[in-house]
């Protein structure tokens, strides 16, 4: 397994990574120093986290502990949700289009102008 390392910030929450959250208990002391993460490509539900080439832990993605996951397997899901967002948004543009156009063709409205005391004088 080739194992691929990027520098992270450990933040309060843990290790944010390919939008993925990981924790170890062992990171509390680390908090808002950048480490080194490890991972292999074929299995992103954990990391290997160095501070400066010392091993310290392995972190584990909280929300899919059990599933084994590969960055591409990520990487296909961001763009197929990228895809049905922006089928979604173009479905509604027509709407929107037709909303903003009648209003647009409608004058608008004046608004009665507030009188002030100085003006009874």
């Amino acid at each position: 397994m080739t194992a691929v390392p990027k520098n992270r910030v450990v933040q309060r929450d843990g290790i944010h990574f390919q939008g993925q959250r990981y924790l170890s208990p062992t990171l509390a002391p680390f908090v808002g120093r950048t480490i080194t993460i490890r991972y292999g490509p074929r299995d992103i539900s954990e990391i290997r986290v160095f501070d400066h080439d010392t091993f310290i832990c392995t972190a584990i993605d909280e929300d899919h502990p059990n599933l084994r996951l590969s960055l591409r397997d990520v990487e296909a899901a961001r763009r197929a949700r990228r895809r049905e967002l922006r089928r979604t948004i173009n479905d509604r543009i027509p709407t929107v289009a037709a909303r903003d156009q009648a209003r647009i063709s409608d004058p608008p409205r004046r608004r009665p102008r507030l009188r002030t005391y100085e003006e009874d004088d």
